[in-house]
Parts: C-alpha cells; sequence; structure tokens
C-alpha cells in the first residue's frame, strides 16, 4: 500500500529552528530538566469538510484533556494545550529524547459558512476531533424543476450540485 504525505518546507524549517534554539540552551550551561521540558511544538491536524460539517483531528498523544482549551472568537479558532513530562522517571537517565514536551498553539480561520456556535470537541486516544458545523443556508439544497406548462407537467428533482470538471 502507498501513502502520500504532503511535504511542508516550512515544518523542516520550524524543526530546525527548535534544534538550534535547544543547542544553544544547552550549551549556556542551562539545567537538563529544564531543556526537556521548555519546547514548544506544533501537532499535526487533519482537516477535511462535507456537505454538513467542517472536521479537525488532531494528533495529541499523551496530553491530559484537561490540559487542551479550545475556544472560538471572531471566526478564529484556538486550540492550546501542553504535554507535561513524566516526573517518575530520573531525567539524567535518558539516552535520547524524541518526544517533544511543553505548550503549543494552533490557530485557525473559520469560513463564514461555519456555525461558531455548535461547535464540538471530542477527545478519544490521544486524538482530539473539532466537529464545525455548517449554517443551514450554507448547506446545499434539493430544488424541484418543473417542465411544460401543460395539464400533464414533469416533474424533475435535481439531487443538489453536480461536481463537473
Amino acid at each position: 500500500m502507498t501513502v502520500l504525505t504532503r511535504w511542508e518546507p516550512f515544518r523542516e524549517f520550524s524543526t530546525l529552528q527548535d534544534r538550534m534554539n535547544r543547542l544553544f540552551r544547552e550549551t549556556q550551561g542551562n539545567s537538563q530538566d529544564e531543556s526537556l521540558t521548555s519546547s514548544s511544538f506544533a501537532p499535526a491536524v487533519d482537516v477535511y469538510e462535507d456537505e454538513h460539517n467542517v472536521t479537525l483531528k488532531i494528533e495529541v498523544p499523551g496530553i491530559d484533556e484537561q490540559d487542551i482549551d479550545v475556544r472560538v472568537e471572531n471566526n478564529t479558532l484556538t486550540v492550546h494545550g501542553e504535554r507535561k513530562i513524566e516526573k517518575e522517571e530520573k531525567e539524567e537517565n535518558y539516552r535520547r529524547v524524541e518526544r517533544q514536551y511543553g505548550s503549543f498553539t494552533r490557530t485557525f480561520n473559520l469560513p463564514a459558512t461555519v456555525d461558531a456556535e455548535k461547535v464540538q470537541a471530542d477527545y478519544d486516544k490521544g486524538v482530539l476531533k473539532i466537529t464545525l458545523p455548517k449554517k443551514a443556508e450554507a448547506k446545499p439544497k434539493q430544488i424541484k424543476v418543473n417542465v411544460g406548462q401543460s395539464a400533464g407537467q414533469k416533474t424533475i428533482e435535481s439531487k443538489g450540485p453536480s461536481k463537473a470538471a
């Protein structure tokens, strides 16, 4: 099975910047505890749309639901959260730390077709699913087309907009 992934060049720059910042912090003599926990990251997001909703799925494994804040203000959806490092293990025993800890903020401009009053967020198995219902006037409507003007009229029903290329 072949999987296509979208290449995002700016994500590479962000990762490089995070690594360079970590390198400079470590050379300045900061404690290892601070270097493990002070980071920012951007969790992966899938956005898809159907005729009734715009849906976002955000990967946030290891983050408790009380550490996630979802807000809608002025047609802007903001998701803020924090992944905290577990203090049960001593950090000096780590040989390699690849998981990112710290806080994140993702912001999305909402289209005018979204009903901001009915936004719903669900958290399950490390995935935050945000459902943004569309306003009724933005949904496709079925329209009856009457043909002919005699007593024996025919009615043709349209099933919504066609997807012609």
